[in-house]
């Protein structure tokens, strides 16, 4: 759906995520074109300190966008990283030694007291300190030794989306730049996401499958693992859906049993080498006979029962999930309203959610 598509339907609930999931190929653009730069800078201003080892912090949808951090560093660069867990410094009062170490707190407000107090306690422990926000005037930038601003424009509904995927594109440009590289696998990104995004129909079709739903399982492996995770957060703050996300390799240990023939089950699967170990996977749901929805290429949406062919043919796997969030953060939208619920208004919940 087109921004102007999205003004038109002014009287739909959902207007405002509406508009803001259109806005992503000029987000993305816009950091290309005029983030970059300064991402450049403070990856290079970085890696001439050399950490030794990366702690990513963040809470909700922007700890997705830390765990694919994660796997960015850790694959292309071969840095050891960390997920944090905040309440060691905020409220057990831990000290760990972190000379040396690149602490990356992510966060779109940079308002969340916890990640402040966390950050602020990680700066006078020796550590390097950058915040990824959306709000260059926030205390957690003000706090950090670097910052850098995802670009995304102010985001008034509640379930974030574009500040997703700028996130991901902003951290994606920032490993590129600390390794040396130049980003250039993500130029085609903005055209593409415009393509998935004009395809609203074909995801409103597919939404059909889940407006009963009583639970529904996401499994991925690699980096869209994260996109797993981010979608079943989607679907559970704005239908209310118990949404269950596994990396494939866990769903095998166990979970797997809760799978059935009327289970649905929505696999990310990545053109790359996640995508191929999360083959067994999927031979063994379709084995249980799973009502299996597919997001990936088109030959694997062929095998399944249903799904979403994604435009993938010359792109890096490493900057897929940009794009494989995209029919998931519409899933979530159209299964809302589908529902006759409202998209942007999520009950119980704030857009900045302030934890200590």
């Amino acid at each position: 759906m087109s921004a102007t598509t999205a003004a038109q339907h002014h009287d739909r609930p959902g207007q405002i995520m509406a508009g803001e999931m259109a806005e992503q190929p000029e987000v993305l653009r816009r950091i290309l074109e005029e983030g970059a730069p300064r991402i450049r800078e403070v990856a290079e201003a970085i890696a001439a300190r050399q950490p030794r080892f990366v702690l990513l912090t963040a809470r909700g949808t922007s700890d997705n966008a830390a765990l694919y951090t994660k796997y960015l560093l850790e694959v292309r660069l071969g840095l050891p990283c960390g997920l944090t867990s905040m309440s060691t410094t905020t409220a057990y009062g831990a000290k760990p030694d972190l000379r040396d170490v690149l602490v990356i707190t992510v966060s779109q407000s940079g308002g969340s007291p916890d990640l402040v107090a966390s950050t602020r306690a990680a700066r006078e422990a020796g550590a390097i300190t950058l915040a990824v926000t959306n709000n260059a005037d926030s205390p957690l930038a003000k706090v950090s030794e670097y910052h850098i601003d995802v670009l995304a424009g102010e985001e008034k509904a509640l379930p974030a989306t574009k500040t997703y995927t700028a996130e991901l594109l902003a951290l994606y440009l920032f490993v590129e730049g600390l390794g040396g590289g130049d980003g250039a696998a993500a130029k085609v990104l903005p055209d593409l996401a415009r393509q998935i995004l004009d395809r609203q129909e074909e995801v409103r079709t597919l939404a059909g499958r889940y407006r009963f739903a009583e639970r529904m399982v996401l499994t991925s492996r690699g980096y869209g693992y994260p996109t797993a995770k981010e979608a079943a957060l989607k679907l559970m703050e704005t239908s209310y859906i118990p949404a269950l996300s596994y990396s494939g390799a866990d769903l095998l240990h166990g979970p797997l049993a809760m799978v059935d023939n009327v289970s649905p089950v929505i696999a990310i699967v990545t053109d790359g080498r996640g995508g191929e170990a999360l083959q067994p996977v999927l031979e063994r749901l379709r084995g249980r006979g799973a009502d299996l929805v597919v997001i990936g290429t088109q030959a694997e949406v062929d095998k399944a029962s249903a799904g979403f062919a994604l435009p993938t043919d010359g792109v890096v796997e490493e900057v897929q999930p940009i794009l494989e969030i995209l029919p998931l953060q519409m899933l979530a939208y159209e299964v809302t309203i589908a529902r006759g619920q409202d998209p942007d208004a999520p009950r119980a919940l704030a857009k900045v959610t302030e934890t200590h």
